[in-house]
């Protein structure tokens, strides 16, 4: 990591930003504050840069987060939208195709297996994991089995496939009741199961959004990070940048930032910031850009 810049005090963060609760959290705001283009910024997409709706394939960038996001990219080393979605997809819904101003966006998909750069507007990707047709073919099955299936439906994500339960007619029931089963599904065929909000997801092992990050913030060599996350999801991302904070004799500051949520209580715990959905996050961004 490149060494830290003297970094103005916590206290004169600008009255116009919400302040972190925590001492690191403000620690961490202050120096992207100090050194925007050696900060990157990532965040995750559903439930953070758009809502969460009951059809995933509904869910678009919270109006006003395009235009946030341009007026922050040039001002920072990066923007990362880290997701489980394909890279693909992300892009599309989040409209960040083609936008001028946007050269700096990555689109990490996948929970890091595919990579978009809005330079070059490609999808770099591995090759799909064996596992991932075995447990397609399987799935219906399994669902099959359980009387709380009924309302449940799959969606298809290319290199995972996702369970969600959030239409069923006790959705906490279904998601707890099929855990077990879809776990044993996933790791016959060489896969894992990551839980979300209403939503088991049967995916590769190896990578996941704390992987993806620091690896990203490594590659720029950034000297601090900004994280946003909603889901269960993003703990791992959240533990990357808690990891980032003591590598080195001065470490990478970290600001971890809750689009709120009262779904992930586990999130909102560990976080340095909270804000109030997707609306808010975008409105921090854009406030963030105007004092950078």
């Amino acid at each position: 990591m490149g060494s830290n810049p003297h970094v103005p005090a916590p206290s004169e963060i600008p009255s116009e930003l919400p302040t972190p609760t925590t001492p690191l959290g403000r620690e961490a705001l202050a120096a992207i504050l100090a050194r925007p283009d050696r900060a990157v910024v990532a965040l995750d997409f559903d439930g953070t840069l758009a809502d969460i709706v009951p059809d995933p394939e509904q869910a678009r960038a919270h109006p006003g987060a395009v235009d946030a996001l341009v007026a922050l990219a040039p001002k920072v080393a990066s923007i990362a939208v880290i997701t489980g979605r394909p890279a693909g997809v992300a892009v599309r819904h989040g409209g960040f195709a083609g936008v001028p101003g946007l050269d700096h966006l990555v689109v990490l998909g996948h929970y890091g297996a595919e990579r978009w750069d809005a330079v070059s507007g490609t999808v770099h990707a591995p090759a799909p994991h064996p596992g991932v047709a075995a447990v397609r073919a399987e799935l219906p099955g399994v669902l099959d089995r359980f009387d709380s299936w009924h309302g449940t439906w799959i969606e298809e994500k290319g290199r995972a496939l996702a369970v969600h339960t959030r239409r069923a007619a006790d959705p906490q029931a279904a998601f707890e009741a099929l855990r077990g089963p879809l776990g044993e599904l996933a790791a016959r065929h060489g896969l894992i199961v990551e839980p979300g909000r209403l939503v088991l997801e049967l995916r590769p092992p190896g990578m996941d959004k704390g992987v993806a990050l620091a690896q990203y913030v490594r590659e720029l060599d950034a000297e601090s990070v900004l994280y946003a996350g909603d889901d269960l999801g993003d703990l791992a991302a959240y533990a990357a940048v808690e990891k980032l904070r003591t590598e080195g004799p001065d470490g990478t500051p970290g600001l971890l930032v809750c689009s709120g949520s009262a779904e992930v209580p586990e999130l909102a715990e560990r976080a340095d910031l909270l804000l109030n959905g997707p609306g808010a996050v975008v409105g921090f961004l854009s406030a963030l850009a105007q004092h950078l």
